[in-house]
């Protein structure tokens, strides 16, 4: 009763040890980053193992080969279990220390440390592409039994690759791969069923009614006794004085006996009715019978009546994430197929992880199908994300969640910034509820951290917050560069977010910058305000018309549903 569901920032695989007890968790479901877009002969490069230690940030899903690799690598070897050691070994023997390597050993210790919070009765579905699914799939062998595998799903996300006017010379790549492992043989299973092609009903529904209904015949006999033995009847054809006799299931030697028969029908030749004979009364008068010349009765099954196809391991029928559901995060999953996952394994209360969680369609799913969760993501901007698509989603249907590992004092932000000043920078963007405004790595520094978008006018153009965030040494100088970036830009106010204190002379030049005046909003507003992130932890607000649009794209609004009666 006092669960929370829990958004963790921070490494997984810390937060798995120290954070998740064993046999806690009823589903998992991971899509680890992976730079499957680098060449094979970029993935497969030797490296010194000096480089930094691998990262993933939310737009660079890159692993490297590095000391922290090596280090991992021998912990497996050493300590791990014995079937996943030599398995270390061999893959290392035969790819070498390269990127690929460096994925899978980051991978196998998060694994295992997956199998052991799952429960006895719970699944894991691993997303991943054709890369390396392949080594994947034998590191997941060697940590859940390869008698513990159920599946290897195909998801056709897109519909075709045609590059060959660009010189493609190889097959378009459309599908990827889930991995679908249980803990243990008794693992939760509810049937999903999807609805028939036109193509299979006119195959295998080929008759129709009277009335138009699709329909086709099966037999209402059997080979040999299965599920309830009390509702089949042994049978054998025996000719005494030309009548057909029966025999019952509990007769240990063929007597005759009559009475048995169906409208003095019985199946011969050593087979079983599939049913008991007050079922065939009840499909006689339900019109679901019809009979041979020889009086044999035929089972009448109308397609619509029947729940469809079980869902089979090729899932092209769940279209990519488009539209107003797509939030503009590159790895993004549609939330038809995390929900038909969710569904799949897992009862309403259970626990679902996603250790990997991007941007929240596992969670939001999860959400919506009243299970508890818990996210882990290692970059704050997945956080941010998370937080907001629950938020537009559920509003004040949203269950109770917390959010662990991101700072709450200036100590904890002091150690977030030693530890990664792009982490830190997004995270102090968000206390505005601004949007980054840029990926790291990638292209120059324009002075522009972070920005809000609003209107506050009829004239339906929207006006802009930049935002700047200084984690360092600070100066009345970068109080100077910001006012640039304002007239540069056109934008209507700029925020300074500060760990330290302003110094005076950045007061002043501050407030030589004058007011931010709204035609059709009242009030004014300080054209370039400077917030210390010790203000912002004590609830103080950046000052800007608050009729504004949203920074990020928003997740449509969701009712919380009942699991789907499963047949």
């Amino acid at each position: 009763m006092d669960w929370k569901n829990r958004l963790y920032f921070g490494d997984n695989l810390d937060i798995l040890r120290r954070e998740v007890p064993d046999a806690c968790v009823d589903l998992i479901y991971l899509d680890p980053p992976f730079n499957s877009n680098a060449t094979y002969n970029v993935l497969f490069k030797e490296k010194s193992g000096e480089e930094s230690a691998a990262q993933i940030t939310a737009f660079e899903d890159t692993w490297q080969w590095s000391m922290e690799a090596e280090a991992v690598y021998k912990e497996i070897v050493t300590s791990g279990a014995h079937k996943l050691a030599d398995l270390m070994q061999a893959l290392l023997a035969f790819l070498g220390r390269n990127d690929m390597m460096a994925y899978l050993v980051m991978m196998a210790v998060r694994l295992v440390e997956l199998h052991r919070v799952l429960k006895p009765t719970g699944s894991i579905y691993l997303h991943c592409d054709p890369t390396a699914s392949h080594y994947l799939k034998l590191v997941l062998d060697a940590i859940f039994g390869h008698g513990r595998f159920l599946n290897e799903v195909a998801w056709k996300r897109s519909s075709a690759h045609s590059d060959t006017k660009q010189g493609m010379k190889r097959c378009g790549r459309i599908h990827d791969v889930l991995f679908i492992y249980s803990k243990s043989e008794n693992y939760t299973w509810h049937p999903i069923y999807t609805p028939y092609t036109k193509e299979y009903l006119e195959s295998e529904y080929r008759h129709v009614s009277q009335d138009g209904r699709r329909y086709k015949e099966t037999d209402l006999t059997a080979a040999k006794p299965g599920g309830d033995v009390k509702y089949k009847w042994r049978v054998k054809r025996l000719m005494a004085k030309g009548r057909r006799w029966e025999a019952d299931l509990t007769d240990e030697y063929v007597r005759p006996r009559k009475g048995l028969e169906y409208k003095a029908v019985s199946p011969y030749g050593g087979r079983f009715w599939a049913y008991s004979k007050q079922n065939l009364v009840e499909f006689a008068r339900n019109g679901h019978l019809i009979h041979r010349s020889t009086g044999m009765p035929r089972l009448v099954q109308y397609a619509d009546e029947m729940p469809g196809i079980p869902v089979q391991d090729l899932w092209s029928d769940i279209s990519p994430a488009m539209g107003a559901e797509d939030l503009g995060y590159p790895t993004q999953k549609p939330n038809a197929l995390l929900e038909r996952i969710v569904n799949l394994s897992s009862n309403e209360g259970d626990l679902v992880v996603d250790p990997f969680c991007g941007c929240g369609t596992a969670i939001a799913a999860a959400e919506g199908l009243k299970r508890q969760w818990i996210g882990i993501d290692i970059t704050y901007l997945a956080i941010n994300l998370v937080q907001r698509r629950l938020r537009d989603s559920f509003a004040e249907q949203l269950s109770p969640y917390e959010i662990i590992g991101a700072p709450t004092d200036l100590k904890s932000a002091e150690a977030l910034k030693e530890i990664s000043p792009h982490q830190f920078e997004w995270w102090a963007v968000d206390l505005v509820n601004a949007r980054p405004a840029k990926d790291h790595k990638k292209g120059a520094d324009t002075g522009i951290d972070g920005y809000i978008n609003f209107f506050d006018d009829k004239s339906g153009q929207a006006k802009q917050v930049i935002v700047q965030v200084k984690s360092g040494y600070i100066h009345v100088n970068h109080v100077r560069d910001l006012k640039g970036v304002l007239d540069r830009e056109k934008a209507a106010i700029g925020a300074l977010i500060t760990l330290r204190e302003p110094t005076k002379p950045m007061l002043t030049e501050a407030a030589a910058t004058g007011f931010y005046e709204s035609k059709d909003f009242p009030g004014r507003y300080p054209r370039l305000q400077i917030l210390t992130i010790g203000e912002l932890l004590a609830g103080k607000k950046l000052e800007y018309p608050t009729h504004r649009v949203e920074t990020f794209a928003k997740a449509g609004r969701k009712t919380k549903t009942e699991q789907e009666e499963m047949f």
